[in-house]
């Protein structure tokens, strides 16, 4: 999960201070101490680190927070802000033009994950009405064209190739054709290289002299920490670039590129790549990073989420269903699958106000391998077994493990769960019925 480590040792040093009724500035001080070593270990940029800590130093010895009756929330509030300040402060969001269409040009090193970001980029701005059009200019690396002409494939957004052609001259047909095909977004995939050199940049300067770029975004691998940093401040001071596009931040426990790179760079972060598939890019928000970070959660995103894969037919169905008592194991395996498209259960956990602590709980398995092993179980039932698991008997579960690679035990504990969600539903309904509120608790939380 993105910022694992620093957003642990963060939510520990805050929970040492929130046990103390009034702060001193000594407490201040070790508490401060212990932010710097999170964000050193995190790899933030140490210049970074040391400017932060001066701020939230500052900020946190005043009168108004040692005297506050709440002063661990009032350092918790000012460390928020100056997280949020530190990543831009505000959402930045692309360049429109108002005479379409508008070109965006990516760029990067290779391997940073250029032609998967510019599919994934087009996806998202196909879903917000746009009409994108992708363009091969990546002529050197073996089956890129090929890679972006099956991700057009797939997202059902046409590409634009000249092969091996110059890339400058592809550059500018490209937009030539955009306005013949009424396309309102032009996304370059420019070539990349093992390492930055004069004849990359030329190449780079050449495209932006021609086609005049709306936008520059620069694709930067957040695994790669520091490097990162050092790559985006080299790209800026050659090229110039409008924002940053991190991808694998999904992958960074650590974030340190994340936190360091506007600072460095004076260039904001526009998206985040959070996953392999095509529609796990997001739109980068400093203020909800730093709220996840601190363990605040991150409902906004986690709503947006919700609402660009979550099927409003379907949802009302089940409704229905519900209201019914015709909750069969179809449904169940269907609720799964949409809980699934979220994403992975531990990001959303860490969207939830305070739930990141849950990981690792008794009774709360995120493993996905377990769903996997839950989706095949009841895959491996009749139709009929499925529309009334209570026909499953002694013979019937041993068919089913071995059809799903599983064991009895699995196929035992997936019925009693099942059976308990009806329960569940079954108290919730009677609730509304009644006009009480519910009041469930997880085991863990009796």
């Amino acid at each position: 999960m993105v910022f694992e480590s620093l957003a642990d040792k963060l939510q520990q040093t805050f929970k040492k201070l929130r046990g103390k009724g009034k702060l001193s500035e000594s407490d201040v001080a070790e508490a401060l101490k212990e932010v710097r070593m999170a964000l050193l270990e995190a790899d933030v940029n140490f210049k970074v680190v040391k400017d932060l800590v001066a701020k939230i130093k500052e900020r946190a010895i005043g009168q108004e927070v040692l005297e506050s009756l709440t002063p661990a929330q009032h350092v918790v509030k000012i460390v928020n802000e100056e997280l949020t300040n530190l990543m831009g402060g505000t959402q930045s969001r692309i360049a429109i033009a108002s005479r379409p269409p508008t070109v965006i040009m990516l760029v990067g090193l290779q391997g940073a994950g250029k032609t998967t970001t510019a599919g994934k980029l087009a996806n998202l701005l196909k879903r917000q009405g746009k009409r994108p059009l992708m363009v091969a200019a990546d002529v050197y690396r073996p089956a890129a064209i090929k890679q972006l002409e099956v991700l057009g494939e797939q997202l059902e957004i046409p590409i634009f190739t000249m092969g091996q052609d110059n890339p400058v001259n592809i550059a500018k047909k490209a937009v030539d054709q955009a306005l013949m095909m009424a396309r309102d977004i032009v996304i370059i995939d420019t070539a990349g290289r093992l390492h930055i050199n004069e004849e990359l940049m030329n190449e780079l300067k050449s495209i932006k002299q021609t086609v005049k770029p709306h936008e520059i975004l620069l694709v930067v691998d957040a695994m790669t920490g520091q490097d990162a940093v050092n790559v985006a401040e080299s790209f800026n001071n050659d090229l110039g670039i409008d924002g940053i596009i991190l991808t694998k931040l999904d992958g960074d426990a650590r974030g340190g590129a994340a936190l360091s790179i506007k600072a460095v760079t004076g260039q904001p972060i526009k998206f985040a790549g959070m996953g392999e598939k095509l529609d796990a890019l997001e739109q980068f928000h400093p203020d909800r990073m730093a709220s996840r970070i601190l363990g605040m959660g991150d409902v906004l995103s986690l709503i947006e989420k919700a609402e660009s894969t979550i099927n409003l037919e379907k949802a009302q169905e089940m409704q229905k269903k519900l209201r019914k008592e015709e909750f069969t194991l179809d449904d169940f395996l269907e609720q799964i699958e949409q809980v699934r498209k979220l994403g992975p259960l531990d990001q959303i956990l860490g969207m939830l106000p305070g739930m990141g602590k849950l990981k690792g709980l008794q009774g709360l398995d995120i493993d996905n391998k377990e769903v996997k092993h839950i989706i095949a179980i009841i895959h491996s039932m009749t139709a009929k077994e499925r529309r009334d698991p209570a026909i499953i008997n002694g013979s019937r579960r041993k068919r089913i493990a071995i059809g799903s690679g599983t064991r009895v035990q699995d196929v035992n504990r997936l019925l009693k769960q099942f059976v308990e969600a009806k329960k569940m539903m079954k108290r919730l309904k009677d609730m509304q019925k009644s006009g009480k509120k519910p009041s469930f608790k997880l085991p863990f939380m009796q």
